[in-house]
């Protein structure tokens, strides 16, 4: 009994190492392994992200025409939309407009789709197609789509900041800080993992 409860307690410590160090395990060893977490949370984050990022075809097509302006304009909205200030940052909080306020429910605001928006995998996957870097437009997006909720982010395009197309003016919802209107150069690099798109329902 001593040796198998030896054996158990190195394997316990050789898996959290190994997902400490960035490794991929199976769903058994995974569910193991969340004991030390608080497991009400895992489980509702997961769901969350499951649930928004499945975008039915027909969510997709019942999106409202929105033009380029529109989008700008319902972006700034949030700028001074809490009593003069900027919408908190939060992935598990709603607006009073009813959109999500992280950076893919900002998004999902000024684009008019369904409230409280889908998540940034469901952005990217579902509501927009590709476009090259530089036919970038007013109200066209950039969006980092991988890893985890915390890594993933989106931002709309507003105007280039120089001459060069290296830098861009955009708003954003930014953990830390909220709504933002400030110069950017994410997904100016031909291996960053912001890829330019476009809004299937946008118009112009």
């Amino acid at each position: 009994m001593r040796n198998t409860a030896g054996r158990t307690r190195r394997a316990i410590v050789l898996v959290t190492a190994f997902v400490g160090l960035g490794g991929v395990l199976s769903a058994p060893l995974a569910s193991a392994t969340e004991v030390a977490a608080p497991v009400g949370e895992t489980v509702a984050v997961a769901e969350a992200t499951a649930s928004e990022t499945a975008v039915s075809e027909a969510e997709v097509a019942a999106a409202p025409k929105v033009s380029r302006d529109e989008v700008i304009n319902r972006a700034k909205v949030w700028l001074t939309a809490n009593n003069g200030k900027q919408v908190p940052y939060s992935q598990s909080k709603v607006w009073k407009d009813g959109y999500r306020q992280d950076c893919s429910g900002y998004v999902s605001m000024a684009a008019k789709l369904a409230k409280p928006g889908p998540n940034t995998v469901g952005l990217f996957d579902s509501h927009t197609v590709a476009i090259n870097r530089k036919d970038l437009r007013k109200g066209d997006l950039l969006i980092d789509k991988i890893g985890g909720s915390n890594s993933r982010h989106v931002v709309i395009f507003e105007k280039w900041a120089d001459s060069a197309h290296t830098k861009y003016w955009a708003y954003e919802q930014r953990g830390g800080h909220g709504t933002d209107h400030r110069i950017l150069s994410y997904g100016m690099s031909d291996n960053s993992q912001y890829k330019a798109r476009r809004l299937k329902n946008i118009t112009g």
